[in-house]
């Protein structure tokens, strides 16, 4: 019995995760699904501004996809080979006035 519960429920999740993404407009419980946010923290960025929304009639929260997935790309970090790249760059470029 309980096995047959948690198939139903990953086959459910999977099923969910396939719509949302033929979907290009979201609500407020698929962006908590979809980024893996909790409720609590999503309403907290949307009451402070931290994440693109939309509110058409003043009710319900809507996010454009795009929006989302921009939003989740944000402040990306350079890897070590970037890193090391950009400081071999400025080490070439800055010692060239100093011998």
């Amino acid at each position: 019995m309980l096995q047959n519960q948690n198939t139903e429920t990953r086959l459910n999740n999977l099923e969910n995760m396939m719509l949302l993404n033929t979907k290009s407009v979201l609500n407020f419980n698929d962006v908590a699904v979809y980024t893996g946010l909790s409720k609590s923290h999503l309403y907290k960025l949307t009451s402070t501004r931290g994440i693109p929304c939309y509110k058409p009639n003043g009710k319900h929260i809507y996010f454009s996809k795009n929006e989302i997935d921009n939003w989740l790309l944000q402040n990306r970090k350079a890897t070590n080979l970037e890193i090391e790249k950009s400081a071999s760059n400025y080490v070439a470029l800055n010692s060239r006035g100093t011998k």
